[in-house]
């Protein structure tokens, strides 16, 4: 072993805790910084996601109305041949309520599931607390 310093031992050496304790506080703002930074890219890149989702969705949505417009109707006048075409538009609404009720509480059930911010949001949280402990360890 050689008995010169290495430059982290010099620069250690020479350094006040005035100076580390402010490059300390640079770094930890710098880290909050670049968190904040990669929480905001996740929410932008999610929301571009569920945007274009969203969208592709509402036209097979558009779609499926008109086929089930379509199909509703056939059925109607189907029925309408056996009991006639009043009664035959009652049981076709009928069973157009049923299936909504359906979907309804179906959906509701969806969306109480549903969950906030991504995984930077949990961890930016936790970074306060680990500054705490520290504190406390002092």
């Amino acid at each position: 072993m050689t008995d010169n310093p290495t430059p982290s031992e010099q620069q250690a050496a020479t350094t006040s805790l005035g100076d580390l304790l402010g490059e300390v506080t640079r770094d930890l703002s710098e880290l909050m910084r670049q968190e904040i930074n990669l929480a905001k890219a996740e929410l932008k890149e999610s929301g571009s996601r569920a945007g274009k989702g969203a969208g592709m969705l509402g036209g097979a949505g558009y779609a499926a109305l008109m086929a089930v417009f379509f199909l509703s109707v056939a059925l109607w006048w189907a029925i309408g041949q056996l009991v006639g075409l009043g009664w035959s538009a009652v049981i076709v609404a009928v069973i157009w309520g049923i299936v909504a009720a359906v979907l309804f509480v179906a959906g509701r059930g969806q969306l109480k599931k549903v969950q906030g911010a991504p995984k930077t949001a949990e961890t930016l949280g936790r970074i306060p607390d680990a500054l705490k402990r520290n504190e406390e360890n002092r």
